[in-house]
């Protein structure tokens, strides 16, 4: 099954399964910490899998002009219905958009999706300006939570599915989990990646059950550890910022 597929069929729910959570909202807000500064009012800007369109939404607010793109037409069809502007196009087709951008961002796992990233490297180069900032938020190759989670539960295959980095099948779709050396080579011929971050270190993914205050307690330690270096690498996403060369 295509993931434009599988999301059609979350597409309904999505926001409720993730955006509204507590945990989601608590990494969103932990990623848009980071993108904010990024973007200047008046900048337009390309969302590579915008979803339901929380994200345009929330730059669009910012005063950011947004072109949001998504390879599932359910998806797109609510991110249209809370007014953003999106279109569907999957990742690998990104070079037929023939505009340029101020930058770019792409969020929670979009790319990890995709099975050839240097070439979709190539044609975000294409459409972003010599500057531009481009932040993409990707699952990692290890997530502690995950592998506790599931390894005190003796679901080894789960705690563990991560670690074989490609082709790792989830709910019907294959998922690749780059290193960090892998994505920085994969961007590397026309973007320099000047840092990264984690995103979700100890806010859980979003099938671990908190209540809502516990979790916000966790996600203000995330503020504080979550960009070191010896920290940043266990957590449940990776958030990188890039130039374009």
């Amino acid at each position: 099954m295509s993931p434009a597929a599988v999301f059609d069929r979350m597409a309904a729910r999505y926001d409720e399964l993730w955006t509204t959570t507590a945990i989601g909202r608590a990494q969103r807000n932990l990623v848009w910490r980071e993108m904010d500064a990024l973007f200047r009012p008046g900048e337009r800007i390309l969302d590579i899998g915008c979803g339901t369109g929380e994200d345009a939404e929330h730059f669009a607010a910012r005063g950011v002009v947004v072109y949001a793109t998504d390879a599932s037409p359910a998806m797109v069809e609510v991110a249209q219905a809370r007014g953003v502007a999106a279109v569907v196009l999957s990742a690998e087709d990104l070079a037929t958009i023939g505009a340029t951008f101020d930058g770019a961002i792409s969020n929670f796992g979009t790319l990890n999706c995709v099975a050839d990233l240097p070439a979709v490297a190539s044609s975000l180069a294409g459409l972003v300006r010599p500057g531009g900032r481009v932040a993409i938020c990707m699952l990692g190759r290890f997530c502690a939570w995950e592998t506790l989670y599931y390894g005190v539960r003796l679901h080894w295959k789960k705690a563990s599915r991560r670690w074989r980095g490609n082709r790792v099948p989830y709910q019907g779709i294959v998922v690749h989990y780059p290193n960090t050396a892998h994505f920085r080579a994969a961007f590397a011929t026309d973007f320099e990646l000047q840092r990264w971050t984690g995103i979700g270190l100890l806010v859980p993914p979003s099938y671990v059950k908190l209540p809502a205050s516990l979790v916000g307690v966790l996600a203000a330690c995330d503020r504080l550890l979550a960009r070191l270096p010896l920290l940043r690498a266990l957590a449940d996403h990776r958030l990188f910022l890039l130039v374009r060369k």
